[in-house]
């Protein structure tokens, strides 16, 4: 399955390296994980202003993290995508729904409440929990 990731749960990942978050990265690692620029570059945003010692930490998870990047549209129209309530989120579904992911996994409420077939929308203790069941 290809699986996107939202910025919070990126930053999790790498910053948070807890028990749980270490067994959704196990889960991820049987998965093709896409990652899109506007998430990536959201993501070295928020490390610089709130972990400005993990600069070079992230670039080297970013080096040694295995993931496809997919390019998010600087321009998007959101009467072509489903509802999203905050509007800084649009580039975050576009790009998952342009890049045909199977899973955009994200704990924001926002995202939770889209209604769309796919990608399916998933925290990352539901999808370890699906995953611990294949």
């Amino acid at each position: 399955m290809r699986v996107m990731l939202d910025t919070s749960v990126l930053i999790s990942l790498y910053v948070f390296q807890t028990e749980n978050m270490n067994r959704f990265k196990a889960c991820l690692v049987k998965h093709q994980v896409v990652l899109c620029s506007y998430v990536i570059e959201e993501t070295k945003d928020v490390v610089t202003r709130k972990f400005p010692d993990k600069q070079r930490a992230l670039d080297e998870f970013f080096r040694t993290f295995p993931f496809v990047m997919s390019y998010t549209p600087d321009v998007i129209d959101p009467s072509e995508y489903p509802e999203i309530r905050d509007e800084c989120d649009l580039p975050i579904l576009a790009s998952a729904i342009l890049e045909d992911v199977d899973i955009l996994i994200s704990r924001d409420k926002d995202f939770l409440a889209v209604v769309t077939e796919r990608p399916e929308i998933l925290t990352p203790e539901s999808f370890v929990e699906i995953n611990s069941n294949l």
